[in-house]
C-alpha cells in the first residue's frame, strides 16, 4: 500500500513537518508504535540480525536493517530503565496468591545474583566482562502442588517479577522492592530470602526487605564444597566419589550445617589424602562462615525452598539465553538497555502489555 501525505515546510527557518506522522504516532525514526513493540520485541528474543533478517520479515512482513532493530530496542530497554528508575510499576497492583508452608502461613520469596556478559570497548577493543545483576521475587510452587503434568490436573501459573542492574546491587533495591509491593508482598505473612552466600548479599537483601526472617544459603552451593572433597578423596573413582559425597549431603540435608562443620573438623585431625587437604580445609572455612544459613533441617520441616534454582534459571532465562550467545560482545549501555527489557519481557505475564499500553 502506497501512502500519501502531505509535507509543509517553513522558509524562513528551514523545517518542515508532516501533519499526519503525528496522527500515526510516528516519531523521528518513523515506527508507529505497533511497529515499535514488535521490532523491539524481535530485538529482544534473539540477536538484532536475525531479528532484522528472519522473524521480523517472517512474523510481521516488517523489513528493517539490523542497525534499526538494534536502536530500536536499546532505546525501548532505556526507556524502561529510566521509568524503574524513576519509580514506575507497570500495570495494576493485584497481590498474588501467596502459597502457604507447613505452618499454614504464606510466604514471599526474594533472591538476586549475578551473572557476566562480555563487554566490548572502544574501537572493538577488549574490554573486561561486567556482572549483571538479576532480582527477583518470586511465588514458588510447592512441591505437592507441582506435580501438574497428572492427566486432568492444570500446570500452576509461575509467579515472578524481575529487575537487572548493570550498577551493582545498589541499582536493585527500590525497583525490587516496588515490584513486590505491587504483587502484595505486604500481604505475605512471611519473608523467606535465598543467596549463594556471595559478598553483600545477605545485606543486600535484609536491609531492603527487612521482614525477610531468614537468609537460606542455597543447598546445592554448600554441597558443591562437600563434592570437592569426595572428588579429591577418591581421584578417579567417580562412583566412590559420588558415594562419599552423597552420603555427606544427605547428613547436610538431614542434620544441618553445625553439625556437618563439627564432623568436617573432626575429620581433619584424622589421617586425610594429600589431595583432599585443601579442599576440606576450604570447606571448614566456608560452613564456618554460613553455618547460621544451613538450619536445613527446620527449613524443610517448614516446607520452605532451599536451592537457589530459580533465580540462578533466571541469570540464564533473562539475561544468558539472549545477551550470551556465541561471539556477543555489548557496549555498556546496550548491556544495561537490554537487561532491562529482558527483565520486562521475561517476567509476569501482562507486564510487557501494561509498559506498552502506558505509551
Amino acid at each position: 500500500m502506497t501512502l500519501t501525505r502531505h509535507y509543509y515546510h517553513c522558509a524562513d527557518c528551514g523545517t518542515g513537518t508532516v501533519p499526519f506522522d503525528h496522527t500515526l504516532g510516528l516519531g523521528a525514526t518513523r515506527q508507529t508504535p505497533a511497529a515499535r513493540e514488535v521490532i523491539a520485541l524481535a530485538g529482544s528474543v534473539d540477536s538484532f540480525a536475525e531479528a532484522a533478517d528472519t522473524l521480523l520479515p517472517k512474523l510481521s512482513g516488517l523489513r528493517v536493517s539490523e542497525s534499526t532493530v538494534e536502536r530500536v530496542t536499546e532505546a525501548v530497554g532505556s526507556e524502561i530503565g529510566r521509568a524503574l528508575a524513576g519509580g514506575a510499576v507497570f500495570g495494576e497492583a493485584r497481590p498474588w496468591d501467596w502459597h502457604r508452608d507447613a505452618d499454614g502461613r504464606t510466604v514471599a520469596y526474594v533472591s538476586c545474583d549475578a551473572t557476566g556478559v562480555r563487554i566490548q570497548g572502544p574501537g572493538g577493543a577488549t574490554a573486561d566482562g561486567r556482572m549483571v545483576n538479576v532480582g527477583m521475587v518470586y511465588n514458588p510452587i510447592p512441591e505437592e502442588k507441582a506435580r501438574w503434568a497428572h492427566p486432568g490436573r492444570a500446570r500452576p501459573a509461575w509467579q515472578a517479577r524481575y529487575v537487572t542492574s548493570l550498577d551493582g546491587l545498589d541499582g536493585l533495591g527500590e525497583p525490587l522492592r516496588r515490584q513486590g509491593g505491587q504483587v502484595g508482598m505486604d500481604g505475605a505473612d512471611r519473608w523467606v530470602a535465598i543467596s549463594d552466600g556471595g559478598s553483600g548479599l545477605e545485606e543486600f537483601l535484609t536491609s531492603n526487605f527487612p521482614r525477610v526472617e531468614v537468609v537460606i544459603l542455597d543447598f546445592y552451593h554448600a554441597s558443591e564444597y562437600l563434592g570437592a572433597i569426595g572428588r579429591a578423596w577418591h581421584p578417579g573413582d567417580e562412583e566412590r566419589s559420588k558415594a562419599w559425597s552423597a552420603e555427606w549431603c544427605h547428613a547436610l540435608k538431614h542434620t544441618g550445617g553445625e553439625a556437618v562443620l563439627s564432623k568436617l573438623r573432626v575429620l581433619e585431625g584424622e589421617p586425610v589424602p594429600a589431595a583432599a587437604r585443601v579442599p576440606l580445609a576450604e570447606a571448614v572455612r566456608y560452613f564456618g562462615n554460613q553455618k547460621h544459613r544451613m538450619y536445613y533441617p527446620s527449613y524443610r520441616a517448614k516446607g520452605w525452598q532451599i536451592g537457589s534454582g530459580p533465580v540462578e534459571s533466571a541469570c540464564k532465562s533473562v539475561v544468558g539465553a539472549r545477551m550470551k550467545q556465541a561471539g556477543m560482545r555489548w557496549g555498556t549501555d546496550g548491556a544495561d538497555q537490554v537487561g532491562h527489557i529482558r527483565g520486562l519481557f521475561r517476567g509476569e505475564t501482562g507486564q510487557w502489555d501494561a509498559f506498552w499500553s502506558r505509551n
